[in-house]
Parts: C-alpha cells; sequence; structure tokens
C-alpha cells in the first residue's frame, strides 16, 4: 500500500494542544504516524516546509446538498480547506421520502439532487459515497419528515401521526444520521409547537445524537426566545442542543449562551464571518398566513389579484420598519438565483434596480418574481448597521462555537461566503486579527465539530484518525470571493487529502472522489469547552 507522507510541516491537531513540527503518514484512509517518518521507496512525499498541516475542516451548516456534486462547488470547498459538509440543514432536505418536497420547496438553496429518488437516509448516503471528493454528513429534517407524514396540514399531529413522525426520525439516526434538524421560520416546521419538537428529540436523545435548530422567530434582537425554546426542548428531552447561524449583537449572543450554559443546558452555535445574510426572497416579502401554506399553494394565492392587493396594502409597508432592512429595503436587497428563466436578467441586481428595469414597484416586482418561481427565488440581505468585524471575532472565539459558512451554491449571482467562509475565518481571523490561535482555530472548525457531531474518528490528527488533512499556507491563505463577484476560489490552501486520497496535490485538482456518506460514529460530545 503505498503512503502518503506529509513532510516537515507544523502539525495542528484539532484538539487545540498547540502546534509542533512533525511528519504525518497516511496509509489507506487513516493516519498511520504521526513524528518523525522516515519515506520509503514508493511513498508519496508531500513537501509541507513553512506550511500548517490541520484537520480537514467541517462545515457545520451547507446547502451543498445537491450541489456538493457539481466539481468547481466540491473544488471551492477543497481550496478553504472543508473536506466534510453536514447537511440536511433548517429542517428540509432529500430524505427520508422521494426528495420531491424538499426539491420543491428548498429548490433556490439546495438545488436538485441528481440522482436521488428514494427513499431511506441510508440511500442518501450511500449515494454520496464516491460521488464527490468532499465528505457529507447529514441530519433528519424535521419539516421533511412532517410532510412526508401530514403534508402542509397547518395544526398539531394526532398521536399516531406524532408516533408516525418519531419512528422516521429514529430510523434515520439507526441509519447514520447526525441528528435532527428544525428550520421554525420555514412550514411546516413553522407549525410545530414546542411539545412536538420535545417528542421528535426524545429518540434523538436515546440515540446520542444532536438537535440542531433555525430557531423560531427571527435573530438578531429576537434571538433570546428562540434560545428560551430550544433551552426548553432540551431540558425536557434531555438533549444536547446546537443553534444555527446564530447572528445578533455579540452582547446578546454571549449573554444568553452563557447563561444556558451556566445552567446545564448542552448548547453549541454555528456563526459566518459575514455582514449579509441569504435565504428565500419569500421570507421578508410574504406574510405568514401566506408562507404556512408552503411553496405551491403560496405561489398560487399569490396569482389571486385580491391577496397580492392585501400582501401589497398590508405587508410590504412593514418591510421599512424590519431592523434587518429597513426603510431602504429594496436597496438592501440582492437578487442571487430566480427559479425561472424569464427573470434569470435580474440576478446580481438589488430588487430597486431590477424594478427600475421594468418601470414597476420594488415591492410588487418582488411579488411577481415570486409567483412566477414558486417561491424558488434567493436574495442577498444587507442589514442597514452593519456589525463591526471586532465582533464577529468575539462570536468565533466563544467556547460554544462551531465553524459553518450557511453556503447556498444555487443562482447567478450566489452569497461569497459558500466559496470564501474558511478561507476568511483563517485569513482575516487568525492570521490578521488574531481573534483565534491556529491551534485554536482547527478546533472550531474541525475537532469539535466532528466530536460534537459524533464523527469521532474525524477533526483530529492522531493515529487511527480518518485521513482528512490540509495543507495550509499560514501567509497566504485568504478568501477572494466578494459581493460583486460571489464565485472567486479562495488561495492558500494547494494540497489536501479527503479519506487518505489527494484530491488537491500542488495546487491541481486530482479527480478523485474519495467523499463519503458519513455515518454517526460516536455520542455527539459535550459542548462545554474550555473557553
Amino acid at each position: 500500500m503505498r503512503r502518503v507522507i506529509l513532510r516537515g510541516g507544523i502539525v495542528v491537531d484539532g484538539a487545540d494542544t498547540g502546534e509542533r513540527r512533525a511528519d504525518v503518514a497516511v496509509a489507506g484512509q487513516r493516519v498511520t504516524a504521526v513524528g518523525a517518518v522516515d519515506p520509503e521507496p514508493g511513498d508519496l512525499v508531500v513537501d509541507c516546509t513553512d506550511r500548517l498541516v490541520l484537520p480537514g475542516l467541517i462545515d457545520a451548516h451547507s446547502h451543498a446538498d445537491a450541489a456538493v456534486f457539481d466539481p468547481a462547488v466540491a473544488d471551492a470547498l477543497l481550496r478553504q480547506g472543508v473536506t466534510t459538509v453536514i447537511a440536511g440543514q433548517d429542517g428540509v432536505s432529500f430524505a427520508p421520502g422521494d426528495g420531491r418536497y424538499a426539491t420543491a420547496y428548498f429548490g433556490a438553496l439546495n438545488g436538485a439532487h441528481p440522482t436521488y429518488r428514494g427513499s431511506t437516509v441510508a440511500d442518501l448516503l450511500d449515494g454520496w459515497s464516491g460521488g464527490s471528493p468532499v465528505n457529507v454528513g447529514y441530519l433528519v429534517p424535521h419539516g421533511t419528515v412532517r410532510q412526508l407524514v401530514m403534508g402542509d396540514a397547518d395544526r398539531p399531529p394526532t398521536p399516531p401521526e406524532l408516533a408516525e413522525m418519531a419512528r422516521h426520525v429514529a430510523h434515520g439516526l439507526a441509519e447514520g444520521a447526525l441528528g435532527l434538524s428544525t428550520g421554525l421560520d420555514y412550514a411546516p416546521g413553522c407549525f410545530a409547537d414546542t411539545a412536538e419538537l420535545v417528542e421528535l428529540a426524545r429518540p434523538v436523545a436515546r440515540a446520542g445524537a444532536l438537535y440542531v435548530t433555525h430557531m423560531r422567530g427571527g435573530y438578531e434582537a429576537n434571538l433570546a426566545s428562540g434560545i428560551d425554546e430550544v433551552c426548553e426542548i432540551a431540558r425536557a428531552a434531555d438533549v444536547p442542543v446546537h443553534v444555527s447561524h446564530l447572528h445578533g449583537p455579540v452582547h446578546l449572543i454571549s449573554s444568553r449562551v452563557d447563561a444556558a450554559l451556566d445552567d446545564g443546558i448542552d448548547l453549541t452555535f454555528d456563526a459566518y464571518p459575514y455582514r449579509r445574510g441569504c435565504s428565500l426572497l419569500a421570507m421578508p416579502m410574504l406574510p405568514p398566513d401566506l408562507l404556512r401554506l408552503g411553496a405551491r399553494r403560496a405561489a398560487e394565492q399569490l396569482r389571486d389579484p385580491a391577496v397580492r392587493c392585501r400582501v401589497t396594502r398590508e405587508w410590504l409597508p412593514l418591510m421599512a420598519l424590519r431592523p434587518d432592512l429597513g426603510p431602504a429595503w429594496a436597496q438592501n436587497i440582492t437578487l442571487a438565483g430566480i427559479g425561472t428563466a424569464e427573470f434569470a436578467w435580474a440576478e446580481g441586481l438589488t430588487l430597486a434596480q431590477a424594478a427600475a428595469r421594468v418601470d414597476s414597484d420594488p415591492g410588487d416586482f418582488g411579488l411577481t418574481l415570486i409567483a412566477a418561481s414558486d417561491l424558488a427565488v434567493s436574495a442577498v440581505l444587507k442589514v442597514p448597521h452593519q456589525r463591526p468585524v471586532a465582533e464577529f471575532g468575539e462570536i468565533f472565539a466563544h467556547r460554544a462555537h462551531l465553524g459553518s459558512s450557511d453556503g447556498i451554491y444555487l443562482g447567478g449571482h450566489p452569497h461569497p461566503r459558500g466559496w470564501g467562509t474558511f478561507a476568511r475565518y483563517l485569513g482575516r481571523h487568525v492570521r490578521e486579527r488574531r481573534d483565534m490561535t491556529w491551534s485554536q482555530a482547527a478546533a472550531h472548525l474541525a475537532g469539535r465539530t466532528a466530536a460534537r457531531h459524533g464523527l469521532g474518528d474525524r477533526g483530529r490528527i492522531v493515529v487511527g484518525a480518518a485521513a482528512d488533512l490540509v495543507v495550509v499556507d499560514p501567509a497566504t491563505v485568504v478568501d477572494r470571493a466578494d459581493y460583486d463577484h460571489p464565485r472567486r476560489t479562495a488561495v492558500g490552501i494547494d494540497d489536501v487529502l479527503v479519506n487518505g486520497t489527494p484530491v488537491l496535490r500542488g495546487g491541481l485538482s486530482t479527480g478523485e472522489r474519495p467523499g463519503e456518506g458519513l455515518r454517526r460514529n460516536a455520542p455527539a460530545a459535550p459542548g462545554s469547552w474550555p473557553a
């Protein structure tokens, strides 16, 4: 068996134990030695002089569920050092079931899976193995399970329905899912009350897995109420919990998360290093009573002139009062992806610019896009008051933080976070600002994320670990994607191994696809790490 030797680099092991100069030997899919290694004839030796050797980074919140099969997306991930993404986020993805619900509702976020047609989590995981150079872990999506059992019903489940949903969750976990995800601002997740979520979190707790949530009621100034519900679920189900894409004032994040930890709640969160967000345009532009109908029915209603008039009169004026958009909301929304070719020309324009092109009111034009696309319109959302970069540094240094991108890879003008997040962590927040050391960054972005999600053989550089390894030039690693050029790939990472196979070698793709659909192989580690 030919070995790969990463020779002469500085090893940062993912456990926040500091840095040390060492060689790393890999045979098959595993790390076989860390220390002084003498190459043998036939070994592939990678010179790592003046470079760091990190465990492959793990994106704790990604929408690459289908995009990971795109070689350009996989390349963008690898050049940031990302070797694993956690999919099935926000309560909506392909399995269990035939995948049609997720394709219709989250088509603008997750895309259409090229091969999956049903029916189980195991089938979906199997489809990722050998299809990409990047590994994929998966969360059972609550909204998909609820829709499978109850359709778009806006009511509590009956006892038999709740039992059936719990069986689907337990079955997905038994097949290797890393936990359960919820999206409580999306339909049908928003129909679920706390009692339903507690019952569905119980099989998660029994499996030693993780409850992951896009909290209810938005974030920012409203995050306290969302975290209160998360804590209630954690206590009642005795389950470890993780909050997705937590954004808001740093003092509010720190105070609420610290209070939960001090109260014994096993809580972690992820956050990304960008001021702007990205989601479905329908989220801010449609009132709850339409969103609660689901994508197809909401679009049908919106084509009714009477409904359209009501939304324009009663809902759109509230957009200016939102603290996350403000009076200039039409200038603060950039169209990222539009699910109908008729309006593809508007991608990359603000809603105000696109409306002006057709001599329309921005609100009316936005509703036209949403209706014509069956809600499949994504948008980059700029908040009026930009958070200082220093606040991000405080958030990322928090003891409960894990790294994520919330990357969305579809549309003509996507958010740059899918192409730049992890290089921005390393270049800006480690090298430039020193918000974290390299050792801390490897823990936040790899070791802790793997342990938290039950991937006990990843995220570390120790003998026997899965050989996901990244060689980083600490002097040059940086993101290049921005809001004008969102698909520019990062630089400073030219050598990457996934499951022991080189996938980037000297800056070039090898064309290998050793990525796997990852199964949970350990209980979710407690999230109470030292600060």
